[in-house]
């Protein structure tokens, strides 16, 4: 398995090293904190789920302090700042989206392009992460199938009347989940993380959970590659 072997290589406590975990780090405790978020205003527009998105939210807030704890463990402080801009564009969308009270287009960016995103980055980074870290991010994506799987079965479970707002969600969101792989391109590959690897992934667990929802073989692949030209 090649990536595991570059772990061996990697100086953890190099300059170069440290510098790149500082955004990226920033990243991961930034998407948790937006999760968070995210997923206590979901609870308001779906009462009769509350408990159920409580509790999610609350374990994303779990996740952003173990997170934390892993660039403490580095010496690292993240650079929020990068890592607030990187999302603005997907919190943008939410915000307005939930004040239209478009339950839809909030599932979609929070529970399925939000969440494929961190299972992807997660799956490629463990592999090459310090003990630490790993051990962290190896629990870390346990729970997000979880929090995949509700937003899969809302959708599901009310998949006629979503459609449209879907596919119309999917072709304004999605993407922005290429430019944002763009943006850490160089910063990943620091961390032994390549971006084909990444993208190959997060089509994976995206186009996994459109098929789950109720879209065929030919909208998941039209619907996947939604502004991948771009990637």
């Amino acid at each position: 398995m090649p990536q595991l072997e570059a772990s061996v290589a990697i100086d953890f406590r190099s300059d170069v090293y440290r510098d790149a975990y500082s955004r990226i780090n920033a990243i991961v405790i930034e998407g948790e904190q937006e999760a968070n978020e995210n997923y206590i205003r979901l609870a308001d527009l779906l009462p009769d789920n509350k408990d159920q998105l409580v509790g999610l939210a609350k374990m994303e807030n779990r996740h952003k302090k173990g997170f934390e704890a892993c660039g403490r463990n580095l010496e690292v402080t993240p650079d929020m700042v990068f890592a607030h801009e990187f999302f603005a564009a997907l919190h943008g969308n939410f915000q307005k989206a939930a004040a239209e009270g478009k339950i839809v287009t909030c599932l979609l960016i929070q529970s399925l392009i939000i969440e494929c995103f961190a299972i992807a980055a997660y799956n490629i980074y463990i592999p090459v992460a310090d003990d630490f870290a790993r051990k962290i991010t190896e629990g870390v994506v346990k729970d997000e199938y979880s929090h995949l799987n509700y937003g899969e079965e809302w959708l599901k479970a009310n998949f006629e009347t979503s459609k449209a707002e879907l596919e119309a969600a999917n072709r304004e969101n999605l993407p922005l989940v290429w430019q944002m792989l763009n943006q850490v391109e160089d910063d990943a590959r620091v961390l032994g993380m390549e971006k084909d690897a990444l993208v190959e992934d997060f089509m994976i667990q995206y186009g996994e959970a459109l098929s789950n929802i109720g879209f065929s073989t030919r909208d998941v692949m039209r619907l996947s590659a939604m502004g991948l030209a771009t990637a």
